[in-house]
């Protein structure tokens, strides 16, 4: 029942308290000059958009289990996951906040019109963001990293595998299956897609207009990004395009594509 706060009925009290509106698109939270802890802490004191278990809504949910990370290791979100995954699986270029002597590498974020017509996105939570000269203190759970197609693959893979990737266990076949499970019934979607923990999950093949196979799973990102990981295919498909915001159809054209090239399909 958590949202991002942008919905009409919560928006202003949101705002109140440096959320919804005044975090950007509503999730943006990397010009926020403290822990993510405190910024959750504050959401504690607004209402949810709906009774929980009653709709799937998508919102600061993964923002709480950020703080609830940091709250049960005793660290920060950014140093549990450096040394819990992205060192040991060698995801060398994939961070909170860009390195300044990395800075050239970050490229520029465009925005589409309703006429989808190219410009730079403006500076500030809505555009460039502040992934190199922001304040560095919030690690948000649920929106944040800037990463590598190469290194994104590697997360991908890794899931794939069922929690391995080049002899380095990160999680056991068991989580990744509970966690590409459907754990939602039809709250997500009654027409044959599901949603697991952290995935949406394809239940019925052509369910979401795709060529996926059955029981693929994947998000996307805010400046439009996808993923998939099919594990009847063993494939995993990474797209990353900077827009926010994003009107192109590329990012729907790609996996299909992809699968039209496929001349060999397992069973």
């Amino acid at each position: 029942g958590i949202s991002y706060g942008t919905d009409s009925a919560l928006a202003m009290r949101y705002q109140e308290k440096g959320l919804g509106p005044a975090a950007g698109w509503g999730w943006y939270s990397a010009d926020k000059d403290e822990p993510v802890c405190s910024t959750m802490e504050r959401l504690a004191s607004l209402p949810f958009l709906r009774q929980p278990g009653e709709a799937w809504v998508y919102g600061y949910n993964t923002d709480i289990l950020g703080c609830v990370v940091e709250r049960a290791s005793g660290v920060s979100l950014d140093e549990f996951i450096r040394t819990r995954i992205t060192r040991p699986l060698r995801m060398n270029d994939t961070y909170f906040f860009v390195p300044p002597a990395q800075r050239d590498r970050l490229v520029t974020v465009y925005a589409s019109d309703s006429a989808n017509r190219i410009a730079r996105a403006p500076n500030g939570a809505k555009g460039q963001g502040h992934y190199v000269e922001g304040p560095r203190r919030s690690f948000s759970g649920g929106a944040g990293l800037v990463s590598t197609a190469r290194d994104y693959a590697r997360l991908l893979q890794m899931l794939l595998n069922g929690g391995e990737l080049d002899g380095v266990g990160i999680l056991s076949p068991q989580t990744v299956a509970l966690m590409t499970t459907n754990q939602t019934g039809t709250l997500y979607s009654a027409e044959g897609e599901g949603f697991g923990l952290g995935f949406s999950i394809l239940q019925r093949l052509g369910a979401d207009n795709s060529l996926f196979s059955v029981g693929s799973f994947g998000w996307g990102g805010a400046y439009g990004s996808q993923y998939r990981i099919d594990p009847k295919q063993g494939i995993v498909l990474v797209f990353m395009l900077n827009q926010l915001p994003n009107r192109s159809d590329v990012g729907a054209k790609f996996p299909t594509l992809v699968y039209q090239a496929l001349t060999t399909l397992r069973n």
